[in-house]
């Protein structure tokens, strides 16, 4: 089993959807939580991307001198950068680290967010750029262990002699993880990822995604790992982390609710949708409305984005429940709290 941690490049705070108790980035904390984690013997740590989070290939180049074994899980968003050089830069990453790269390939489903970036895709071609982006990455990096370039003319992107002078330490290339809930999803992952990871659902549907994925990797004669990304709120009882999964939202109010979730229900994601789904909208916002399977609580998708689950107790709890998705087949868990 893989444990990972997480690094909020997008800030922290002790309250759900407000400024009250919000810390704010700055490079000293994000140091403090890799030496942490790298202390701590996790496997690695989650650097995130968007417009509300630092630069990840900064933050992650920033705390390589101060961690000594701990791994970088680093975002890439297709679209952004042209797979060549994105290439180059996990090729550098990785010799300059000793072979500390791993990477989250990211299609993205907020159009708002997608098009103030400069893409302007809609779901169906995202999927189809991020096949082909990943797909040119992996043979450009593969094939500069011998020296070799690469062709490739495709619907959205080609490349004509790509070539990679200094190939990374990991052979053939980093290992490349990559999460989404769609059927084109499922599809890009069964064919060219290592490790699909899914959001925190309950773990008859997680199983459901994992019987999919794994059924299409064997119709293309592969492989492939799985992992789950989940909040953690664990304190000394079941009853404390309770209390604090209750005051994590307990600032929050109707509209500031709504405004969250009409936002999430613009994006064409289908994580997204399914994240919001397992609340109803959260117009109640008991442990009785919000806990969703024992131990796993919707509250963090009722106003943030992205993984919206968390598993609450004490550490004898919490461990049992994620030995219940590792029962699944489930082997690398990005955890956050």
């Amino acid at each position: 089993m893989q444990v990972f941690w997480f690094i909020p490049t997008h800030g922290d705070s002790r309250y759900l959807g407000t400024g009250e108790g919000a810390r704010t980035v700055n490079h000293d904390y994000l140091k403090q939580v890799a030496q942490a984690a790298d202390s701590l013997g996790y496997e690695g740590v989650l650097i995130p991307t968007g417009r509300s989070c630092e630069d990840p290939w900064v933050v992650a180049a920033s705390l390589l001198p101060v961690t000594r074994n701990l791994k970088f899980l680093v975002a890439v968003r297709p679209g952004l950068h042209q797979p060549a050089l994105a290439a180059r830069m996990a090729a550098t990453f990785d010799r300059l680290s000793g072979g500390r790269l791993l990477v989250n390939l990211v299609t993205g489903g907020d159009q708002t967010e997608l098009e103030g970036d400069g893409v302007f895709l809609d779901h169906a071609a995202r999927y189809e750029q991020s096949a082909e982006f990943i797909r040119i990455w992996r043979e450009v990096i593969a094939r500069s262990h011998e020296g070799q370039g690469f062709d490739y003319d495709g619907k959205h992107l080609s490349v004509k002699g790509a070539k990679l002078l200094y190939p990374p330490i990991q052979k053939p290339y980093p290992p490349v993880y990559f999460g989404g809930s769609s059927a084109a999803a499922h599809d890009l992952a069964a064919e060219q990822v290592d490790t699909y990871l899914t959001w925190g659902e309950p773990p008859d549907e997680v199983a459901k995604k994992v019987a999919d994925v794994r059924e299409r990797a064997a119709r293309n004669g592969r492989t492939v790992k799985f992992g789950i990304r989940l909040h953690v709120i664990v304190r000394e009882t079941d009853e404390e982390a309770w209390r604090a999964a209750e005051s994590l939202i307990s600032r929050l109010d109707d509209d500031t609710v709504i405004r969250a979730q009409t936002a999430f229900a613009k994006m064409d994601s289908e994580g997204q949708r399914r994240m919001a789904a397992l609340h109803a909208g959260g117009k109640k916002r008991t442990r009785a409305d919000l806990e969703i399977s024992p131990n796993l609580w919707a509250g963090v998708g009722l106003v943030r984005g992205g993984a919206g689950t968390a598993l609450v107790g004490d550490a004898k709890t919490v461990a049992a429940r994620i030995q219940e998705y590792a029962d699944l087949g489930l082997d690398t868990f990005v955890l956050s709290g």
